[in-house]
């Protein structure tokens, strides 16, 4: 059981836990995690999450009106609405919802804090179907991974920008755990410094089906357009949807006022990505061989 827990909580391939247990247990097991309440806390700068305990949510905020990166789980939502107003922001200063990829623990509340809120949301050009219809891409049936559909005001794709005030986020296009996954950049003061920050959408196998009956059409050859981008890219904050994908228990414990922000970190990304790569290159392998043992 908590070998199934850790592989879904930081998405993990699931290849192996999908035989052991039901989708439905699976999810009901990580969903209890996934809630559990947390404080909020600033990140760096202008940076603060008010997610659950294991589902990352990201305030940016400026003078101007605020950005909201992702939700967490529909019933959740009330959550990240009481954390924004406890950090002293409110939710009807929010002008941009943005999100990084189409699955119920990144999309959950959007519908209901665009409404609370008014804001428009932005999303990936291939993920705006999804983001609509309220489903897992290649699982329209599946009601366990189903949210509240919500309303796509504006696409991007490589390169766009979305700003308020003076906070600008581009858009990176990094598919393969969704067909629109888009990781975010942006700058932030801290102290006397300017930190590159992003917030990488994801690059696990997670549910995907990679090769038989793929989750999308060409899925394979967007984790590895996304892996040859990350090679370029640079951060020295990394972010994530999933606290455990950069470690956030460990770097909150170690901010105190006057020392170094623990979650600078130049070169973490590279090294996280690369250990993405090589379990994305190994679930492909294994699915394959599983394929040709099932054809033979």
């Amino acid at each position: 059981m908590k070998r199934l827990l850790l592989a879904l909580v930081a998405l993990l391939p699931l290849a192996g836990a999908a035989q052991a247990q039901t989708l439905k247990d699976l999810m009901a097991t990580v969903t209890v995690a996934w809630n559990k309440p947390t404080e909020p806390f600033k990140i760096i700068g202008n940076v603060y999450y008010v997610g659950t305990n294991g589902l990352a949510s990201y305030l940016i905020t400026s003078a101007q009106g605020h950005i909201l990166v992702d939700t967490v789980m529909p019933e959740s939502t009330s959550q990240i609405k009481e954390s924004i107003e406890k950090l002293g922001f409110k939710v009807g200063d929010i002008k941009y919802l943005l999100n990084t990829h189409a699955h119920i623990d990144h999309t959950g509340g959007l519908a209901e804090m665009k409404q609370a809120s008014g804001a428009l949301l932005v999303a990936g050009e291939a993920d705006k179907p999804l983001l609509e219809g309220g489903y897992y891409p290649g699982q329209q049936e599946e009601t366990l991974l189903a949210f509240p559909p919500v309303k796509v005001d504006r696409t991007v794709r490589e390169g766009d920008t979305v700003t308020v005030g003076d906070v600008t986020l581009t858009a990176r296009e990094t598919p393969g755990h969704s067909p629109g996954c888009t990781s975010w950049t942006f700058t932030v003061k801290d102290g006397d410094a300017t930190r590159s920050v992003l917030i990488f959408c994801s690059a696990t196998v997670a549910l995907n089906r990679l090769v038989g009956n793929p989750t999308y059409p060409g899925i394979v050859d967007d984790y590895r357009k996304t892996f040859a981008r990350a090679k370029e890219m640079r951060a020295d904050v990394l972010l994530a949807p999933h606290p455990e994908m950069y470690n956030i228990p460990e770097k909150r414990a170690r901010i105190a006022d006057g020392a170094p922000n623990p979650f600078v970190n130049p070169g973490e990304f590279n090294a996280y990505a690369a250990g993405l790569e090589k379990a994305f290159e190994e679930s492909v392998a294994k699915q394959t061989a599983a394929a040709q043992d099932k054809k033979g």
